[in-house]
């Protein structure tokens, strides 16, 4: 299962928006540049992020390509700039941390609404015979696969993304405080200090 064709189509649909808004960017706030940015290309990046969890890097780095210029049209700045400190300013996670963020994000609704069912019945506890100090962490079963394609299920990605996390990520309390404590996680992994 390849996402080739996929991803050209995202990437060049993500730059026609972006060459529009380049058109208009000296007329409009930094704050409304945001919103445009986010409601017409960054919303096609993240439609399509919780499918290439563990796709080849070169196809993760074109959609890369696509949020490093939409942060130098939004911030106007040159076109060769470097992109960290721009994303890093707009406080946007680059793609492969929002591919892990979206993952962890559905998985934490799986497990504390049981919600949607078939997501919540791919998703189950790990179970120990004797108590040990990672089940405070309550961590997932992840299943045996024997190829990369199904590493990339849900069933193996979410339970091995969300066993990864910190348990001060997942303490209990609602979406809203999760996804929070998950972003700032995350933003420090991308650009530590």
């Amino acid at each position: 299962m390849f996402f080739k064709q996929h991803i050209s189509k995202t990437c060049r649909c993500c730059f026609y928006h972006i060459r529009d808004l380049r058109r208009i960017r000296r007329f409009l706030s930094l704050s409304v540049a945001k919103t445009i940015a986010t409601a017409l290309v960054s919303s096609r990046l993240e439609y399509c992020n919780s499918l290439l969890y563990n796709t080849a890097n070169k196809d993760i780095a074109r959609l890369q390509r696509v949020q490093n210029c939409l942060a130098r049209v939004v911030t106007r700045s040159p076109r060769f700039s470097s992109s960290v400190p721009l994303l890093k300013s707009l406080h946007w996670l680059p793609v492969h941390y929002r591919i892990i963020f979206k993952i962890c994000t559905i998985s934490y609704q799986a497990l504390a609404s049981k919600q949607p069912t078939y997501l919540n019945s791919m998703i189950t506890p790990a179970r120990n015979s004797r108590e040990l100090r990672s089940t405070s962490s309550n961590p997932l079963y992840i299943p045996r696969v024997k190829t990369k394609a199904g590493t990339r299920a849900f069933s193996v990605a979410a339970p091995t993304l969300w066993n990864s996390l910190p348990v001060s990520v997942k303490l209990e309390g609602n979406i809203v405080s999760f996804r929070r404590r998950l972003k700032t996680y995350l933003f420090n992994a991308a650009y530590p200090p």
